[in-house]
């Protein structure tokens, strides 16, 4: 014990306000970055936990009074596609949806890497989802068990005031225990600010971030030819979008792990939306592809599978036919699910749209096996 006391003392030595007192974690975070350190220390053993008694508690029923998107008469891509048209930007990650997506990842991918978030991941005093990003939260919370060389995120200067961090662009640079926030003149936090860019290109090993909806085709070109790695949020039909499919073509970009299927408004209210992870960081095992159905063309049920008007095969229901030469029309999710790691690669770099009996039906990604 007394040689985990000296560690922790030698970690956190501005939280003594004496050197003969107690620490003092005067937030969550700091807290949390302790349990973070005591579970990453050699001589930890095993994490055990009580399962508390609870009292029952009196729940009061709330008649509902926003309506659903079924009633709304809208779909999820609806919803982000009306985001692309009014610029409506305000949509923001659940802290669990960031966990869920960066633990697929092994530890060596983030030890010793300086990472990026660089679209208004604010950083504010509690700590909490109230005044900062959840991608900021996250990186700080793990910052020891990933083993980070540093992290920076930077808060916008937008209209709209999320996080309750002010009007003025900032960067918040975390590097071991220490922390600072500046606020260089003139800068807006922007991703495409130069000192947003000066960042990226010469500091960041990873950018980790969900990147505003309208401006995506100008977020992907900049960080995708910066050549650094990055894990981002994105409209889950980017996949099939003409925009994006050179990259996927091109093996620059591919789908990460995780859909995203809830976000937040800045009134801190859950909204349905079509988003999904993509990255360049290696994926050596993707549960998802055991979704994919790979059968004989003739053990395809009829209702999964039909010719268009071209005479080209569309399948549904993560089916793959195995041993057709020809190309094949697939949904998103087929690429999603990481076809293009089974030797398949997309053969056009435009969307397909398949017409049936002069009909056009939803646009597909063309496919065929290497």
């Amino acid at each position: 014990m007394k040689e985990l006391e000296d560690a922790v003392k030698k970690q956190f030595p501005h939280l003594r306000e004496q050197a003969s007192r107690e620490i003092y974690f005067y937030n969550a975070a700091l807290f949390d970055q302790y349990v973070d350190f005591i579970k990453s220390h050699p001589l930890f053993k095993q994490e055990l936990s009580l399962t508390p008694t609870t009292e029952k508690k009196i729940v009061k029923i709330v008649k509902r009074t926003t309506p659903t998107l079924k009633e709304r008469g809208m779909t999820h891509k609806d919803v982000m596609e009306r985001a692309k048209r009014i610029k409506n930007d305000e949509f923001y990650t659940r802290y669990e949806d960031v966990e869920k997506e960066i633990e697929m990842y092994p530890l060596e991918t983030w030890k010793g890497k300086c990472v990026f978030c660089n679209c208004d991941d604010a950083v504010g005093e509690s700590r909490t989802e109230k005044d900062s990003s959840a991608f900021a939260l996250y990186f700080i919370k793990n910052f020891i068990r990933l083993g980070l060389k540093k992290l920076i995120c930077t808060h916008y200067s937008g209209q709209m005031d999320l996080f309750n961090a002010g009007a003025k662009g900032y960067v918040f640079t975390k590097k071991g225990v220490k922390e600072m926030t500046s606020a260089p003149r003139g800068y807006t936090g922007c991703f495409e600010d130069p000192l947003s860019i000066k960042i990226l290109k010469e500091e960041a090993d990873i950018v980790c971030t969900n990147p505003p909806f309208s401006r995506a085709r100008d977020y992907w070109k900049l960080v995708i030819n910066s050549g650094k790695k990055f894990l981002i949020i994105s409209n889950i039909t980017n996949c099939k979008n003409d925009t994006y499919l050179p990259y996927f073509i091109n093996k620059k970009v591919w789908a990460g792990f995780n859909s995203v299927d809830w976000f937040l408004t800045p009134k801190r209210e859950p909204v349905r939306a079509a988003g999904h992870w993509f990255t360049n960081i290696k994926i050596t095992k993707r549960p998802k592809s055991n979704n994919l159905k790979f059968v004989p063309l003739d053990e395809i049920p009829d209702r999964f599978k039909n010719y268009d008007d071209d005479g080209t095969l569309c399948v549904d229901n993560n089916f793959i036919p195995i041993g057709y030469k020809k190309p094949i029309a697939v949904s998103p999710r087929q690429i999603l699910n990481g076809i293009l790691e089974k030797g398949y690669k997309i053969a056009q770099a435009k969307q397909y749209r398949p017409y049936v009996n002069g009909r056009e039906v939803f646009a597909r990604i063309l496919i065929q096996k290497e």
